[in-house]
């Protein structure tokens, strides 16, 4: 296989019009009945500089829904050769549980359609709605036989805390398909993404959310989630990369101190992160000095946690700096190749 594999690229998602197509005759209706169907399903703020880069925007367009400037801007310009679609979708706000599912429903159809037919180096996520775990495992199901599907996706900040049993039977659907749980930025906004209240600006929203990876990754393995499910796999999306250290030293920490607590953690929190937990690498959250980069990847202590990915179309990144210096050639290799297909097992089969 040539080319990169880019874990995290961003088609733009429709708005409720463009999937009316794929639902039910009883949602096309109720959608329609109720004025929903112009319902903006962006997750980003259109205008937003964040959200796509100047040169990357097609007027009239929102960013992202061009398949033929995702291939020109990204896929060739790149040189990727495999791409993971992680449609991020109103679907999961949605309160109503049968309301979300058919949301979720009608984009992973949509996403099969529009771009992984028309595109071979395109794979994608299943999108579920977290808020109805039962019937996100119904869609794990209903989808999973499509092996262009690589990876479940769901948002970083949900109704609870990801370790809590409440979300197994989406994990063991996951787990019975081989399938990684993709964790991306983002919210429910059923909660304030701080602990004292809402934030006044999009800045803030955005950088708070790296202490939502860190509450969940401490949920799922204070928890005993990697007991329950020793094989199943979990891709930080847009969690940044800083915070690993200082979290995996404090956990350690902690751990040696209250572990009587949690009597199910027979190894040390550094070691369940290393061997289950994968994070992407845009953003890179760091100053761009080598020097600075190859401390950081000698505190991570790990060359297997970090995947390839360009957020595409979000900007993360000046020009065509779409990885921090300082890597060798062996660590861009697995970074962009080796961990990638480590992580999603269905990267080495070839598409229909």
């Amino acid at each position: 296989m040539h080319g990169a594999i880019d874990c995290d690229i961003h088609p733009g998602v429709p708005d409720i019009k463009a999937l009316l197509p794929y639902m039910s005759e009883f949602w096309q209706e109720s959608f329609v009945a109720r004025g929903l169907d112009g319902f903006d399903m962006m997750s980003y703020p259109l205008n937003a500089p964040l959200t796509c880069r100047p040169d990357w925007r097609i007027p009239g367009e929102r960013p992202g829904s061009n398949l033929d400037a995702m291939r020109t801007q990204a896929l060739d310009k790149f040189g990727i050769g495999l791409a993971i679609c992680n449609p991020l979708t109103g679907g999961q706000v949605a309160v109503s549980e049968s309301m979300g599912a058919a949301i979720c429903s009608a984009v992973n159809d949509w996403i099969v359609e529009h771009w992984l037919n028309k595109e071979p180096r395109l794979r994608a996520s299943i999108v579920v709605p977290a808020q109805a775990p039962l019937l996100a495992a119904e869609e794990i199901e209903r989808c999973a036989p499509d092996r262009r599907f690589v990876q479940v996706l769901l948002p970083v900040a949900c109704e609870m805390l990801l370790g809590r049993s409440y979300y197994w039977p989406i994990y063991e659907a996951a787990a019975r398909h081989g399938l990684p749980i993709g964790i991306h930025a983002g919210s429910m906004f059923r909660h304030a993404p701080t602990s004292t209240g809402w934030p006044s600006h999009h800045l803030h929203d955005y950088v708070a959310h790296a202490q939502s990876f860190e509450d969940q990754l401490l949920s799922l393995t204070t928890n005993g989630i990697f007991n329950k499910f020793p094989d199943l796999k979990f891709v930080f999306i847009e969690s940044g990369v800083t915070w690993l250290p200082s979290y995996i030293w404090r956990a350690i920490k902690t751990w040696r101190g209250v572990r009587a607590e949690v009597p199910w953690m027979k190894r040390s929190p550094a070691e369940i992160v290393r061997e289950n937990i994968r994070v992407t690498m845009q953003p890179f959250d760091s100053p761009t000095d080598a020097d600075t980069v190859q401390r950081l990847m000698e505190q991570i202590d790990s060359d297997r946690m970090l995947l390839f990915s360009s957020d595409y179309p979000h900007w993360q990144f000046e020009g065509d700096a779409i990885l921090p210096p300082g890597l060798s050639a062996d660590l861009l290799h697995r970074i962009q190749v080796d961990n990638p297909l480590e992580t999603y097992p269905r990267l080495q089969e070839i598409a229909p």
